[in-house]
């Protein structure tokens, strides 16, 4: 099968997004008093950042849902607690490496991440020959996944532990829908993206581009939330900082 990939090298990635986006106005809303309220999806976040007059801003705080049906590593322990691994979770693009990390007390990747949004489109098709002399209609298909990408997990657990734990006051029952809200401090640079197309094959006749976004920041609090009540179940923070 052929693979044609569409990509930076780690430099051109760096100086591509290390520029600083225009600061808000003064007074601009912080969307995280209410983090358990309706939220702005993850692509509405980064619609903003990429906007000519960006109404978010790097110092700025954000909540952003996390998806909890691409996190296979979320689960209900018995005693009522919420586990998410992160053993899996490292950002493998160019700006997230660290070639000379100690092993022994760094990460080679950087960045880790939370799955926000994915949805997928199609464009239109079109009839070629992969194969010569047999024509083949080609389907085109586009993946947009949506991420967010913070360097401080060690703030909320040790590196040979790596998950998230939360244990609220009152364990909700085990039919309880839940929502995870992560808040964050966005960075300089806030976001990053890439992109990677697979050429279609006569054995795979599909033109697939998968799009990755990232809002990038510094993380500074987990929240669970009752999806049906909106209400606040629990929420974690790193050791010695409020928990508002």
């Amino acid at each position: 099968m052929r693979l044609l990939l569409h990509s930076f090298s780690a430099t051109s990635v760096a100086v591509l997004f290390l520029s600083l986006l225009p600061v808000a106005p003064a007074g601009a809303a912080e969307p995280v008093d209410a983090p358990c309220a309706p939220l702005p999806a993850a692509a509405e976040w980064y619609a903003r950042l990429r906007a000519p007059s960006p109404a978010l801003h790097a110092g700025q705080r954000v909540a952003v849902e996390v998806d909890l049906a691409a996190s296979a590593e979320f689960s209900r322990e018995a005693d009522g607690s919420l586990r998410y691994g992160m053993a899996f979770n490292d950002i493998a693009e160019g700006w997230s490496w660290q070639p000379q990390a100690r092993p022994e007390a760094e990460d080679y990747y950087r960045w880790k991440f939370l799955p926000l949004q994915s949805f997928s489109e199609e464009g239109a098709a079109y009839v070629q020959e992969e194969k010569i002399g047999v024509p083949q209609r080609t389907r085109v298909e586009r993946r947009h996944d949506y991420f967010l990408a913070f360097d401080n997990p060690q703030a909320f657990y040790r590196r040979d532990t790596p998950e998230f734990v939360v244990r609220p006051a009152v364990p909700a029952a085990g039919d309880t829908a839940l929502r995870l809200v992560a808040i964050a401090r966005l960075a300089a640079p806030a976001h990053a993206e890439s992109s990677t197309f697979w050429k279609a094959t006569h054995a795979r006749p599909v033109d697939f581009l998968l799009k990755k976004y990232y809002l990038i920041g510094q993380l500074e609090a987990l929240v669970v939330c009752d999806a049906g009540s909106a209400r606040e179940l629990a929420r974690i923070v790193p050791a010695g900082a409020s928990q508002r």
